[in-house]
């Protein structure tokens, strides 16, 4: 048995795996970002923005459960949602809308934004 271990272990080393590339390519990158795509609860979660102005994201579900916070923490963390007013009401809700990734990570366009939308949405807070 030990021989036959030490086979598989000589016949790795016959592998060069210490071998990288001396600048690492850009394209590997956007590869392995390209990669990340939303679960099925984040990119129902994240399709609702699409038809909201600004790109609003619910608090709650269809079915009017609150959205989990791990779920709209996840997108805020791959940069598909980002937040966007408090609420001065219940202020531990966390009031999110599509950023531009979250848009194309959704096969979309992200519309394009004024000033004055972001500042308008804060003041609506």
């Amino acid at each position: 048995m030990s021989a036959h271990g030490h086979e598989r272990e000589s016949a790795s080393s016959n592998m060069d795996l210490s071998h990288s590339p001396a600048s690492p390519s850009r394209h590997d990158e956007d590869t392995n970002a390209a990669a990340v795509r939303p679960s099925g609860a984040q990119r129902r979660y994240l399709e609702r923005g699409l038809d909201q102005p600004g790109g609003k994201l619910p608090l709650f579900d269809r079915d009017g459960r609150e959205v989990p916070k791990k779920t709209v923490q996840a997108c805020i963390v791959h940069g598909w949602a980002e937040p966007w007013t408090r609420n001065p009401i219940k202020p531990e809700w966390l009031v999110c809308r599509l950023t531009a990734a979250g848009y194309q990570v959704l096969g979309r366009t992200a519309p394009a934004r004024n000033a004055a939308e972001g500042a308008g949405a804060a003041e609506r807070g």
